[in-house]
């Protein structure tokens, strides 16, 4: 599947789980100096290949008629900070009720180190500037996600696959710490604890098999 081709499938799939409304959100994926990135104004679920421009790593324009995404520069500086491959920027519900609430995302579950643990919120600008950029890039840093204030969030990854999981599971991980609020005051897991799940997911347990009779 080609890079364009991607954008195509994860945009439809990120409206069908409601994790963008209108033509709000982002995609792009990197091969190389080559960045695949979804096009300004457009439904994420309505693209066709030829829609999605490419861009070289510096911002110039390679392929296609339509502009790149307003958010371009910040895919751009998340490449040029991290080793990713892919980025993901949505509006989701939850997400950004988290990041028009808090600072940061508390582990509430051992799988937010699957996002590399504390989910930070980079600080509020204006869209499409770098400023933003500036501040999504930092609070990157050694993650594999990130929320915006006041916006959504934004995830990486080694793949378009993967970044669009890491957005799954960050919607996920607000969602459950948003309902929990509504019930009570959710408990938050400590350094110990989350050690100790790295240490488990590092030696799992083996189980002998049956002796034949």
């Amino acid at each position: 599947m080609s890079l364009r081709e991607q954008l195509c499938e994860y945009g439809r799939r990120a409206v069908e789980l409601g994790l963008v409304i209108g033509t709000s959100g982002n995609l792009s994926v990197r091969d190389g100096d080559r960045v695949a990135v979804t096009p300004s104004g457009a439904a994420l679920d309505r693209l066709t290949p030829e829609m999605c421009p490419v861009v070289d790593t510096d911002g110039y324009l390679l392929e296609g008629e339509l502009q790149p995404s307003s958010e371009t520069p910040m895919h751009l500086a998340v490449y040029a900070a991290t080793g990713a491959q892919a980025v993901v920027h949505t509006h989701s519900v939850f997400g950004t009720v988290v990041a028009t609430t808090m600072t940061e995302l508390p582990p509430v579950h051992y799988n937010a180190l699957l996002l590399g643990g504390v989910v930070k919120v980079a600080e509020y600008a204006t869209y499409g500037t770098a400023e933003l950029a500036a501040n999504v890039r930092a609070a990157l840093a050694g993650k594999q996600a990130a929320l915006m204030a006041n916006h959504g969030g934004v995830t990486v990854g080694a793949t378009l696959e993967q970044a669009f999981e890491a957005t799954r599971l960050l919607e996920w991980l607000c969602e459950v710490y948003v309902r929990g609020l509504s019930v009570g005051k959710p408990a938050i897991l400590t350094d110990e604890q989350l050690a100790a799940v790295v240490e488990r997911s590092l030696n799992p347990p083996e189980f002998p098999r049956r002796p034949s009779p």
